[in-house]
């Protein structure tokens, strides 16, 4: 392998009018920089996109799983480059524009670099994505992980192969765009961003705007439910709580205030189970490597205790019960008439979901901890 051997990537999925013009480019580039090269294209088109990119001298790869996250970390795997290029095979990226990355990889204090889409041709991106999603987006993995990026979600960069190798990919899906950012971001990669072009696409796009741009807002949640999930379910609860002592405490639930009880014992339920899904995320976060186990997640995992949990789970939908029960009985001694106990009968409700909340939480807690092969209680 020699000094400047060159890996470019091409993920595709039936590209076979563009496949060709952006192997092309890149080769013509290569050979004027005077690199060894390998392309290696990862396919799952049914036309002729793998036909005319080995005619090209391009190695072409079938990942068992599709996905575009899947496509790349597969052809990580085939790439021998010092260097790996990722592009698209739709030609909205000019590979002509590949010398000023490259270049600017060359500088030993830069371990990654990524071609910022500043020129966007007419057509290009649609208005959604261009002032709503890709800044929102984008915006938001700034925030959650102290960046400074400018564009998340550009498919043209280079990463050196010392570099990638610590990096923890594992998304299949178009997630990954966010995922590299971030694990470059944790791993302390030196990078720069470039401004490239952008233009459109000849064949029909296969993003799905909402469900592709929720599979990164997931993705972040992974990493980072504490601003997303336990925090405002942390305040929603309490206002429930707050909402619900002081109502209790002026009394005339049944004709004054009915509706601001349903309301606060909603609010209730409602922070409960968004701590939960906090716990839930944070917890297969840990257990499938997204992060290092430590902190918060660390001291929950390691106390964690199925039956401690569940008995305090119980508990509660014992006291719910009990409450209940003590409604039935007040309603069959009032003879199956007009009945006032609407206090009780909220409180029955809390008490009953929040522990059948606790208990789930466990044993979801305790199966991943099993399957995973950690020790738990």
């Amino acid at each position: 392998m020699t000094e400047k051997y060159i890996s470019l990537i091409i993920p595709a999925m039936n590209e076979e009018k563009t496949i060709g013009t952006c192997i092309t480019k890149a080769i013509d580039i290569f050979d004027r920089l005077q690199l060894s090269w390998e392309v290696i294209v990862a396919d799952n088109s049914t036309d002729r996109t793998s036909h005319i990119a080995r005619s090209l001298g391009a190695k072409v790869i079938t990942p068992e799983k599709l996905g575009y996250g899947n496509a790349y970390i597969e052809g990580f795997a085939e790439a021998k480059g010092e260097y790996i290029i990722m592009a698209d095979a739709d030609d909205t990226y000019d590979l002509h524009e590949l010398p000023c990355l490259i270049s600017v990889l060359n500088d030993k204090k830069v371990d990654y670099v990524i071609g910022t889409r500043s020129n966007i041709e007419k057509g290009a991106m649609p208005l959604l994505h261009r002032y709503i999603g890709n800044p929102v987006l984008t915006r938001t993995l700034n925030i959650l992980f102290n960046t400074t990026y400018s564009d998340t979600h550009s498919g043209m960069r280079i990463i050196k192969r010392s570099a990638l190798g610590q990096l923890n990919l594992k998304s299949g899906g178009m997630e990954f765009a966010s995922e590299m950012m971030i694990e470059a971001a944790k791993a302390g990669l030196k990078s720069k961003e470039i401004p490239i072009s952008y233009y459109p696409r000849i064949m029909p796009s296969k993003l799905h705007s909402f469900q592709d741009g929720w599979r990164h807002l997931r993705y972040m949640m992974l990493y980072k439910p504490m601003p997303f999930l336990f925090i405002p379910g942390t305040l929603v609860f309490i206002i429930g709580l707050l909402l619900n002592i002081v109502i209790l405490f002026q009394g005339h639930v049944e004709t004054l205030r009915m509706h601001s009880v349903i309301l606060s014992s909603l609010l209730l339920i409602i922070g409960t189970q968004t701590i939960a899904a906090g716990i839930y995320m944070k917890a297969y976060g840990a257990t499938h490597g997204l992060y290092e186990n430590k902190g918060f997640i660390k001291k929950m995992l390691d106390r964690h205790s199925l039956e401690k949990e569940g008995i305090l789970g119980i508990i509660f939908v014992v006291i719910g019960i009990v409450l209940g029960l003590k409604v039935l009985l007040a309603w069959v001694y009032a003879g199956y008439g007009t009945l006032s106990e609407v206090e009780s009968a909220v409180a029955a409700m809390i008490f009953s979901i929040i522990g059948i909340q606790i208990i789930f939480t466990a044993l979801f807690i305790s199966v991943m901890l099993s399957e995973r092969g950690i020790n738990n209680k």
